[in-house]
């Protein structure tokens, strides 16, 4: 039980730390004050360069995160 219990711990802390990278890669919502300062970025061509990637990023952290609650509560319950 000793190893399982060490082979679950080193998934999860990859997985937190996949998730921290994946969120910090995400482009962030301009809206606020810095948006009105900065002006509207939100052009079709703006779009349409980073949908596809925000997209996949997006998942990605709906995946990861889903991993890493299953990772935690089975970790609970060892």
């Amino acid at each position: 039980m000793d190893i399982l219990k060490i082979v679950i711990t080193v998934l999860e802390v990859i997985a937190s730390v996949l998730l921290v990278v994946v969120v910090l890669l995400q482009s962030g919502k301009s809206s606020g004050l810095s948006g009105a300062i900065s002006g509207n970025s939100d052009s079709y061509m703006n779009k349409s360069k980073n949908g596809s990637l925000d997209k996949m990023l997006a998942s990605a952290t709906k995946w990861i995160a889903l991993v890493w609650i299953v990772l935690t509560l089975v970790l609970c319950l060892i």
